[in-house]
């Protein structure tokens, strides 16, 4: 209430000297216009209307909109009769014909000048001069760039940057800055024979997993004759391969999940606020990626340790949300722990 006072003794009616002062710049007719336009508009409106737009779809620059501006809200075209359909370019007489009438009329001293003119003035097509000069376009011209050192502009990518970085970037979507904040943790290391004909082929194998630890988890294989070769392919792998997973609270699983994978069979049971992540060191790192804090986990038969990443992820990807399970049932599901708890959830 003391907000549309203030606004009403902020937006008052003009006095006879305003009004006297108006009549120098404005017709009787605009100033009547001026005053039922501000009679029309409450100070209500004023006080709550006027204000900055904070809004996705505001603007991101300042601006009352009373000024057109040439390349940002109506760029300026060419018109659409500059357009001729009959344009060519020219063939090598043609071309021929007029260099021969540039030397022709050459004066008896030429400079360097004459040669930058010859090129700038002869027209390269057949047709409207103006097709060529000023050719018609759907497209926006480009945004102006301040000349100021000062003011910094992004950048889609580096010039030095590998190239499967690059490969990186337009496969995820993701820029350079996310994915130097990824968190990635090699699990598992160690060196894989081949036996061939030619003999024993050596490799390196590799287990990396990749998460932002909101949510986003990924694991990647790679294996190669060099360390750094399989330890760049594991990292890049495990990256793509980074799906969303369901976390309650954005702490915890959803209720008890299974995963199997080979000999190996573990489950992973939620836990309340403050338990930790109390498992073995593998489930330990997964969770750590996932920015899952709440967490115990049970391992039984075999404890290969390829295995039992790739059980955790097939668990943490075989949840099932409470939703889901109402939905299938055709029931409908309710939060309780608003009443239990007074809203305070």
């Amino acid at each position: 209430m003391g907000l549309l006072t203030s606004a009403a003794e902020n937006y008052k009616s003009y006095t006879p000297a305003e009004k006297a002062e108006l009549s120098k710049h404005y017709t009787p007719a605009q100033i009547s216009a001026i005053e039922a336009g501000e009679e029309a508009i409450s100070p209500k409106d004023l006080a709550t209307q006027g204000v900055i737009r904070s809004d996705p779809f505001a603007l991101r620059y300042l601006d009352d909109l009373s000024t057109v501006r040439p390349i940002i809200d109506k760029p300026i075209r060419a018109p659409e009769s500059n357009y001729d359909p009959n344009l060519r370019m020219k063939n090598e007489d043609e071309i021929a014909k007029d260099l021969a009438k540039w030397v022709k009329d050459l004066p008896d001293e030429p400079d360097r000048v004459e040669w930058t003119r010859f090129l700038d003035e002869t027209r390269l097509t057949v047709g409207k001069e103006e097709a060529e000069r000023n050719p018609t376009s759907s497209l926006s011209e480009e945004l102006p760039k301040m000349n100021d050192p000062n003011a910094r502009y992004p950048k889609t990518g580096d010039d030095d940057e590998e190239p499967y970085m690059v490969r990186l970037r337009q496969q995820t979507g993701f820029s350079p800055q996310q994915i130097k904040n990824l968190r990635v943790k090699n699990l598992v290391n160690h060196r894989v024979v081949n036996q061939t004909r030619m003999g024993k082929i050596q490799s390196i194998y590799y287990l990396t997993i990749a998460g932002n630890g909101r949510g986003l988890l990924g694991i990647g294989e790679g294996k190669s004759t060099e360390p750094e070769d399989a330890k760049r392919q594991a990292h890049m792998a495990a990256i793509r391969n980074m799906l969303p997973i369901n976390r309650y609270e954005e702490r915890t699983i959803f209720g008890e999940v299974e995963g199997k994978v080979g000999a190996v069979e573990l489950k992973l049971m939620a836990r309340p606020p403050g338990f930790g992540v109390r498992c073995q060191q593998y489930i330990f790192e997964i969770a750590r990626c996932a920015g899952i804090t709440d967490l115990s986990a049970r391992v039984t038969r075999s404890r290969n340790p390829m295995n039992v990443v790739k059980a955790t992820f097939q668990a943490l990807q075989s949840q099932r949300l409470p939703e889901d399970i109402a939905r299938a049932r055709g029931k409908k599901l309710v939060d309780v722990r608003k009443v239990y708890f007074g809203g305070n959830v």
